[in-house]
């Protein structure tokens, strides 16, 4: 895509409500009561969602937390997203297993710091971190907006503004680039389950404000209503879990940026910050967000790979798209003198070991403020200066 000017980009977004991310947010629920009790824990929790039933699995290591006191989080996170269905509720209706056991002897071995051995990546792989100057949030534009229609939809089905509209959706925004920037919006999809009380023209006349409310109107001005699909295949009322089995980990590109930039293939939710899967992403994007703030790059690709129980990252790739060898250089030796990509000194920089994943579990990891209580830490710019030359 890099050599190509003129083209259409297409990102999608799921909504909280999606079954699976439904099933990333109990799983990251799991990290976060975790790492409240004890900052050092580890964490790997898979959940899977369907009808009437949550399973959760995996490996912790830490305080000691009764299965009872986790299946009742369960039901907080199924409430507060919005599902008391039929066929999917946060009440007893719902069956809850708990599978969650001690972490392998062998990986904590590995993974531990003792005597002369730093602390280990908790496995092997590579990650990216992406960033460009498309939007304000260092965002592509098509997964940008594509999360913003569904999380002020969200905000107002949860408020009651916005009624009849269930907590499943999807969306998806086609972007025309001319001369490698987004120009113009030519189509959008929505999906939204709804209530059986409307038909498909009132889905269409609750969704269509959306559009307006999240994309800029520079981006409409030649966008034609043809292009806008609401629930193309028809009505839309069993949906969530019960429409479609959710399993933790499988939206990592709806995770990310949209397919505009590759994905390690990890997963992130369920995982605690001592998984470089999560951690080094997390730096990636830390380093290549502050790159592209400095004004030094429009858009910057950034990988780090990793093997298991090795402290150092075994590689750090640097994509500025603009060939220029020299700049690449000065990045790299930037990033060697200013960023500790060990796993300790990615937690310790971005202060990780904090209960602040349920956030990231809808509505990407990614384009997003940093909180006070320390959410979305790698969004920060504060080191942008660093790549002034």
């Amino acid at each position: 895509m890099s050599d190509l000017k003129n083209y259409l980009f297409t990102s999608e977004s799921v909504s909280e409500g999606h079954p699976d991310k439904v099933s990333d947010r109990i799983s990251d629920m799991v990290v976060d009561n975790y790492l409240a009790k004890d900052p050092f824990s580890r964490v790997a929790c898979e959940t899977l969602t369907t009808t009437n039933k949550v399973v959760l699995a995996g490996e912790v290591r830490g305080p000691e937390i009764k299965e009872d006191y986790i299946i009742e989080k369960v039901r907080e996170c199924i409430k507060d997203i919005g599902y008391d269905q039929k066929g999917f509720t946060w009440k007893n209706e719902t069956k809850i297993e708990s599978h969650l056991h001690s972490q392998s002897s062998d990986i904590a071995i590995g993974v531990d710091s003792s005597g002369n051995k730093d602390e280990g990546a908790g496995d092997q792989g590579i990650m990216f971190g992406y960033a460009c100057d498309e939007t304000d949030f260092f965002m592509p534009a098509p997964i940008h907006y594509s999360h913003k229609i569904l999380r002020l939809m969200a905000e107002d089905r949860k408020s009651g503004i916005l009624k009849n509209i269930e907590p499943d959706s999807k969306s998806q925004v086609t972007f025309e680039y001319i001369d490698g920037k987004p120009k113009n919006v030519k189509s959008i999809v929505i999906s939204s389950q709804h209530s059986a009380d409307i038909n498909q023209s009132k889905v269409r006349d609750l969704l269509r404000p959306y559009i307006l409310k999240s994309i800029p109107k520079n981006f409409l001005q030649d966008f034609n209503e043809d292009e806008f699909y609401v629930n193309p295949t028809g009505n839309f009322v069993i949906g969530g879990p019960d429409g479609d089995c959710g399993l933790t980990g499988r939206k990592i590109i709806v995770d990310t940026y949209g397919g505009a930039a590759p994905h390690g293939g990890g997963a992130f939710s369920g995982k605690d910050p001592t998984k470089v899967d999560r951690s080094a992403a997390y730096a990636a994007r830390y380093i290549a967000k502050n790159i592209v703030a400095s004004k030094l790059s429009n858009k910057c690709l950034i990988q780090l790979s990793y093997a298991i129980g090795v402290s150092k990252p075994l590689s750090v790739y640097v994509n500025l798209f603009d060939d220029d060898l020299d700049k690449n250089k000065f990045v790299i030796e930037k990033i060697n003198e200013n960023f500790d990509l060990s796993p300790r000194g990615i937690r310790e920089m971005l202060k990780l070991n904090k209960p602040i994943y349920q956030k990231t579990a809808a509505y990407g990891h990614f384009g997003r403020l940093p909180e006070d209580d320390g959410s979305f830490s790698w969004e920060k710019t504060d080191k942008k200066d660093v790549f002034s030359k």
